[in-house]
């Protein structure tokens, strides 16, 4: 891509390059944000759902409970990689409609 005899790129076609990749790289970007969307959500959830829980996975104590949300906020990660639960693909439709409309 550079000028014949010059050291450098030319920077019409880099430009080129960089407005044809930028649609990629911003749905890849919407792609992560809608997982990480679903991640927290589902961490959340299971936060809910691990509260009224009884016996110990754990040693028991307040141990417990800051292991117990770390292990939440993991199983939700898998979770949301695994497939998630459609959260993901439903804010990543609402993201890229939104994108649309302005």
């Amino acid at each position: 891509m550079a000028h014949p005899g010059l050291p450098f790129p030319d920077p019409l076609r880099t430009a080129a390059a960089a407005r044809q990749a930028a649609p990629l790289r911003e749905r890849a970007a919407a792609e992560e944000a809608a997982r990480e969307f679903e991640s927290v959500f589902l961490a959340r959830m299971l936060e809910g759902m691990s509260t009224g829980l009884g016996g110990s996975l754990l040693s028991g104590g307040q141990a417990e409970e800051t292991w117990r949300s770390f292990m939440n906020d993991e199983y939700a990660k898998l979770i949301s990689r695994s497939g998630g639960i459609g959260v993901a693909d439903a804010v990543l439709q609402a993201m890229l409609g939104a994108q649309e409309v302005e």
